[in-house]
């Protein structure tokens, strides 16, 4: 007979420990007492936050948020992409630089949808003419239409929110965890209990049973969520799952990061995130309305933290003594196991990589989705489990191979930093990936579509870098396949459809610059209609 789980509790709230609770409070649909037990608050820095995508169909919509609600509680707005500035030009984190032929040094990585000629993506028709020499533009502005709103700091939608691009947003992540946490508490019947955890409470069999609080309460409950951040105080202190270190792999493991005041009307605002190398790493610039989060991701094994602060802040033409700046230290790597027992861990608790794809809260929701897919019974079958850690053990693997990459091939060899990202370890995986790249061949291609909202976002789980994210990142460091791809040798007739398609996406560029409004006033009347 089925014992079906009757208490969840999750230990930490934030962005990832709310997720968690509204996204189950929805799936469990009032058959189990969810409780999130979190330490009241630290005042921190809000430094910005970025997403892919799909957060809206495969969160907000599940949830039955609309977006513009969601957008004007947390001073939300625009990402079409990512800018990589400096990439392949020495030197410092500067805001426009060139390269030593006097180009400017940057490329897009474009969330846009790139169109197929005859069965075969845009891209590889570029490098058949790129590898002619017939390709005069770069790859982004090539196959993509989204560049033209993007270098004019447009919006994606128009004045009256007609969709025009696929986009991700920029937003406040402390107001994403209030806005979840009033959601859920207010209409779910999450209870909320803040206080602080003293003991982990174990069964002879290792279960978790309880957690004791500061305050002397006991917080009972079948399965727990670990939402405890770096610490790991269930999956990795109270179970002892090793956290498997791949710092071998990527060098990145410190940052400082702060906010910083913008003139929205003067310059208006990026919708955008901006990636500038650094000489020991990277900075982000994440824009929202009258300011913009950003942070030096580096490696403290070859920058001092003082020397990398003081790098930081000249970019920004910050004092180092009257800016508030967060530094944080941070693990790189995943549990071996993200279930244990009756222990989930969800966040920084299970996993972390560096934000340089904005992958973070992706990965939260998509393993709570696994969860609710795999979801135990009181008997903690190790089946599910089993493909729940299979699951999340492929999302971050695939997802540290795609960061790795950018460094690895970044021609970038000026600092003893960029030297020692050519030197790493790659997965056999990886390395598989590249030589098909080079070979001229999709790579990653996704499976077959459907209109199912769960089979797509199970589509797009198992194929999360595709093939043009890796021909955008590629391409945009200068890397080109060695051939083009055979087959279109055997394709003559499809070369003229992709002139047109390549004649099609300028045409789009000219109309989309001229119809859009800018981001700064798409949304000051979003911000205004509350």
């Amino acid at each position: 007979m089925t014992k079906p789980i009757r208490k969840v509790v999750i230990l930490g709230g934030g962005t990832a420990g709310w997720m968690a609770a509204s996204y189950l409070g929805k799936a469990l649909q009032g058959t189990a007492e969810i409780t999130v037990l979190e330490a009241p608050s630290i005042p921190r820095i809000g430094v910005g936050e970025a997403t892919i995508p799909n957060l809206q169909t495969a969160f907000f919509d599940y949830l039955g948020i609309e977006e513009s609600e969601w957008m004007r509680e947390c001073n939300a707005s625009f990402k079409l992409g990512i800018r990589f500035i400096n990439w392949r030009t020495p030197g410092r984190g500067q805001a426009t630089p060139r390269d030593a032929a006097g180009r400017p040094d940057s490329f897009y990585h474009i969330f846009g949808q790139m169109e197929n000629i005859d069965g075969i993506p845009l891209s590889h028709y570029w490098v058949d003419r790129k590898l002619a020499g017939k390709a005069e533009l770069p790859f982004d502005e090539s196959c993509y239409a989204e560049t033209a709103i993007m270098d004019a700091k447009l919006a994606p939608r128009d004045i009256n929110g007609n969709k025009y691009a696929n986009y991700a947003w920029h937003f406040d992540a402390r107001l994403v965890a209030d806005f979840l946490s009033r959601f859920a508490t207010q209409k779910q019947g999450v209870i909320h209990v803040q206080d602080e955890m003293t003991e982990v409470q174990q069964d002879q069999y290792g279960y978790v049973t309880g957690l004791a609080t500061k305050s002397g309460a006991v917080i009972t409950g079948d399965l727990f969520i670990d939402c405890s951040g770096f610490r790991g105080l269930l999956i990795n202190q109270a179970l002892a799952e090793p956290f498997i270190d791949m710092s071998d792999q990527l060098l990145c493991n410190s940052a400082v990061a702060t906010a910083v005041q913008h003139d929205d009307d003067a310059n208006g605002v990026e919708p955008y995130t901006s990636s500038i190398a650094m000489s020991a790493g990277w900075t982000w610039k994440i824009p929202m309305l009258s300011r913009f989060g950003t942070g030096y991701v580096y490696s403290a094994d070859f920058i001092s933290k003082d020397a990398a602060t003081e790098e930081f802040c000249a970019m920004w033409g910050l004092d180092p003594e009257k800016q508030p700046l967060n530094h944080i230290r941070f693990r790189v790597g995943r549990n071996r196991r993200a279930w244990v027992k009756n222990v989930v861990s969800l966040g920084l608790a299970s996993c972390f990589v560096e934000p340089l794809e904005s992958t973070g809260l992706y990965f939260t929701y998509a393993a709570v989705y696994q969860l609710v897919k795999h979801f135990p019974s009181r008997d903690f079958e190790a089946v599910l489990a089993n493909r729940f850690n299979a699951e999340i053990e492929m999302m971050f693997d695939t997802t540290r191979d795609f960061i790795q990459a950018h460094f690895a091939f970044s021609p970038r060899t000026d600092t003893e930093f960029w030297r020692a990202n050519k030197t790493l370890k790659m997965d056999l995986d990886f390395r598989e990936k590249v030589a098909t790249y080079r070979a001229g061949l999709p790579v990653n291609m996704p499976l077959a579509d459907s209109d199912s909202y769960y089979h797509n976002f199970e589509v797009e789980f198992r194929n999360f870098w595709t093939n043009s994210n890796y021909y955008c990142v590629f391409a945009g460091l200068g890397l080109l396949p060695d051939r083009s791809l055979p087959y279109l040798a055997h394709m003559r007739e499809s070369l003229p459809r992709a002139e047109r398609a390549f004649a099609d996406v300028a045409k789009r560029q000219h109309e989309l610059a001229a119809l859009l409004p800018t981001t700064r006033d798409y949304l000051r009347q979003l911000h205004d209609a509350q």
